[in-house]
């Protein structure tokens, strides 16, 4: 396989979903041999109708590219999608009635990051922005666990996440911070206009510099012994109940 200006991606659905929305970033398609699933063929078949190379490889060679990684005998070589800027991410908000955004101040793991994205996807989020620095990397791992979310929600790279918390509030949005020790709940807060949620990494939370920047800190309801959600989980939970405010169809 030739890595050279192009990035890994693996897995069937973020396979499917970069043939399916953009083909012309695919620079060769790689399946085990052996694999001939319908859910396989159907990679295939998408990758030569849109003049993409497939190449049907041994299970060794996978391994030895990709180690340990569940790669289900699909693999994609693809032209890295470049992330937003502050100044496009900006603009966007700008053109649109009612923006919804979410940052990760920090969050490590690449599963947590690609859960994430996949749950941005699913409820409308504009983009999600990271920090540069101290950040899980948007890698083949996090690709895999978005499930294409990577290849369909922009992700701004910021080099200052407080900064841009403090531009987006000078474009008119309200900040929402979760904090499993705050006293307001989430369904309490207004999150129905163009709004920025913020959550914090695993086990430390909302950098100190973040909390000052958020107009409002939220929890969310736990009845249960454990003092605090997964990230991912935690995400989904305060992003549906702003989907819900919103109004989304069933």
């Amino acid at each position: 396989m030739n890595s050279q200006r192009t990035e890994v991606i693996y897995g069937l659905h973020a396979v499917r979903a970069l043939l399916t929305r953009h083909p012309e970033r695919v620079a060769h398609v790689y399946l085990q041999q052996g694999r001939h699933d319908a859910r396989a063929d159907e990679i295939e078949q998408l990758a030569r109708a849109a003049g993409r190379d497939v190449t049907r490889v041994d299970a060794r060679q996978l391994q030895a590219r990709l180690g340990e990684a569940v790669h289900q005998g699909i693999v994609a070589e693809v032209a890295p999608l470049a992330a937003w800027s502050e100044e496009q991410l900006l603009e966007a908000v700008t053109a649109s009635a009612q923006p919804l955004l979410l940052a990760l101040d920090g969050v490590q793991d690449p599963h947590n990051l690609g859960a994430c994205l996949r749950t941005a996807d699913a409820c409308g989020v504009l983009a999600v922005i990271v920090p540069r620095d101290r950040a899980a990397p948007l890698n083949a791992t996090a690709r895999k666990v978005a499930a294409g979310a990577a290849e369909s929600t922009p992700v701004v790279t910021v080099t200052n996440l407080a900064r841009t918390l403090a531009l987006l509030k000078g474009a008119g949005l309200w900040i929402a911070g979760a904090d499993a020790q705050a006293t307001l709940p989430a369904h309490e807060v207004d999150l129905t206009g163009p709004r920025v949620l913020v959550m914090g990494a695993e086990g430390s939370g909302l950098r100190q510099l973040t909390r000052r920047h958020c107009d409002w800190l939220v929890r969310l309801p736990n009845l249960g012994a454990v003092q605090s959600l997964n990230v991912s989980v935690a995400t989904g939970m305060l992003l549906y109940e702003a989907l819900r405010q919103r109004g989304a169809p069933a």
